[in-house]
């Protein structure tokens, strides 16, 4: 497996090389580029070239691409246009927080997702199903900002249990003050992750309870408990984990309008107002961090499989 790992990172690399170029080149299929940010509208041809020439921008393209990829590759993604500090420092404050919120989230949608979609797939067609369905149907179809709103007006403002506004607290600083600035914008992102996960999860189940080795194994006399637990819950979660790992990688990517609605500090909230202030290199920073965390997510997957299922071998 370390084999098969290290050929995997291996492999991003032309990938990565692919998306850099493609990040960077934006720049230009913007009308003005960076420059036009700095110097402002009403600058001179005189001005616009003068700056063009300080920061590098007349070189051709290919040779400030290679600049900015070796600076890249060693963590200097370079200054904000906007606020001047290292692009580098401003995503190592956000990223934490993204990963914080993304965790929290994906642990309420699992102990949302996984008891409604057994209980579904157990007694499929009942009445039991049918209202389990329907809530996760309901959770997957109603907006985040709509939830986050009502869950502000019911625990902020009704019951002043919870901050409306969320902060970054570390959890191993202050775990019962970050749990209260989390819970929140969390449970906006885990009951409508819980939809999609429930549903797939329920849809796999029951594929699998239909396989023959569980027709086996009833016929045998294993009692149901053990042949969910261990048998079909185990082959049903090979496809599950994917979605899961899908589902944690978008969050690291941003769940842009849940941030928003909580002014919460993730990396989604800063890419933003990257775009919003034009600030070109903090936009390509933030958007290769994101691909680098979706392509190792993706290979954590690709690893928890042997895990999940022995049989499985990677050459």
């Amino acid at each position: 497996m370390t084999a098969y790992a290290l050929r995997r990172l291996a492999q991003m690399l032309p990938v990565l090389l692919i998306a850099s170029f493609a990040i960077f080149a934006m720049v230009y299929a913007v009308p003005g580029g960076p420059v036009a940010v700095i110097v402002g509208e009403n600058a001179s041809p005189e001005e616009i070239a003068e700056v063009s020439r300080r920061l590098g921008f007349d070189r051709p393209m290919l040779v400030q691409y290679v600049d900015w990829l070796g600076r890249a590759a060693t963590g200097d993604f370079g200054l904000s246009l906007h606020s001047r500090q290292p692009v580098a420092h401003l995503i190592g404050e956000r990223l934490p927080a993204t990963l914080q919120l993304a965790l929290c989230a994906i642990l309420i949608a699992l102990a949302i997702g996984i008891p409604v979609a057994v209980a579904s797939a157990v007694r499929p067609r009942s009445w039991l199903d049918r209202v389990l369905s329907g809530w996760s149907a309901l959770a997957l179809g109603v907006p985040t900002f709509w939830l986050g709103i009502l869950l502000i007006l019911l625990f902020a403002v009704e019951l002043r249990l919870l901050p409306s506004a969320s902060r970054y607290v570390p959890l191993w600083a202050a775990p019962l003050e970050a749990l209260r600035s989390l819970a929140l914008p969390a449970l906006t992102l885990g009951v409508y992750v819980s939809g999609v996960l429930g549903r797939f999860l329920r849809a796999s189940l029951i594929g699998e309870a239909r396989a023959d080795y569980v027709r086996t194994a009833r016929a045998k006399g294993v009692p149901e408990r053990r042949i969910v637990g261990l048998h079909i819950m185990r082959n049903a979660l090979l496809p599950f984990v994917t979605i899961v790992g899908l589902m944690m990688a978008n969050f690291i990517g941003g769940a842009v309008v849940t941030e928003a609605v909580f002014t919460y500090p993730g990396l989604g909230r800063l890419l933003i107002q990257a775009i919003t202030t034009r600030d070109y290199p903090l936009i390509q920073g933030c958007i290769l961090v994101i691909l680098i965390a979706y392509m190792l997510i993706n290979l954590a997957v690709d690893m928890l499989y042997a895990w999940i299922d022995p049989r499985i071998e990677y050459r």
